[in-house]
């Protein structure tokens, strides 16, 4: 998967404040002390302002005269933001995200899955294949989470709808921490036969059995993270 880290002092800047917000160390209306700040951090006002603007623009932090830089309520970032979106799920004890993302695919992608099904050229169904192939040839996780961003990634290209490839950048990272979480717990159930399933009621342009299809899948795929959490917290 692509890293989509910033680079530089700058970058690092903007994860160090960020990750401040995500572990609430720095809480909603908090007024941020700019010079201390700066001085802590041993960089340039310039550049610590630099750094707040990116997240002024990710609506996580706000300014007002007379008032100051300050946190801003969740409800105001900017969600889809795929920023926003990582650092989200990359933070500890955020299964209630994950849930949150669980819901909003079961929404999409039944629907792209159908809309595949109607649309899906010759290209698209070698690219899922592609994927589906590479699931089954992957030798660890790492290349298990690859192929399986690749498979749905490739289901919502094969949509032909363009609202739909945005959202497949915030969907990709999401289901790259789920698969992350579900890897980690150890044996999994094998997910080819019901990403196969899709694929052929894909490539036989049946839309009702590919969204089926796709509904069953994003069950497992919810009954998984449930179980894998479950048994984190009877381990410890």
């Amino acid at each position: 998967m692509t890293d989509h880290r910033p680079r530089g002092l700058h970058g690092q800047t903007v994860e160090t404040l960020a990750a401040r917000i995500l572990s609430g160390i720095w809480h909603e209306g908090m007024v941020l002390d700019l010079p201390a700040l700066r001085e802590e951090l041993d960089i340039s006002l310039t550049a610590l302002r630099e750094a707040l603007k990116v997240l002024a623009a990710k609506g996580m932090i706000g300014a007002r005269q007379k008032h100051g830089t300050f946190v801003q309520p969740r409800e105001r970032w900017q969600l889809l933001d795929a920023d926003v979106m990582r650092w989200q799920t990359t933070a500890r004890g955020n299964a209630g995200l994950l849930d949150e993302l669980a819901e909003v695919r079961a929404v999409v992608e039944p629907a792209a899955a159908r809309m595949a099904a109607e649309r899906a050229t010759a290209e698209d169904l070698a690219a899922m294949a592609s994927a589906l192939d590479a699931m089954i040839a992957a030798p660890d996780a790492e290349a298990s989470v690859e192929a399986d961003l690749a498979f749905h990634r490739s289901l919502l290209t094969a949509a032909h709808n363009n609202f739909l490839l945005q959202i497949e950048r915030v969907i990709a990272i999401g289901l790259a921490e789920r698969d992350k979480l579900v890897h980690s717990g150890g044996p999994t159930d094998d997910p080819v036969p019901s990403h196969r399933r899709v694929l052929d009621a894909i490539a036989a342009h049946d839309p009702d059995a590919a969204e089926t299809a796709m509904l069953e899948l994003l069950v497992k795929s919810a009954a998984d993270a449930a179980r894998t959490r479950q048994e984190a917290k009877a381990s410890r």
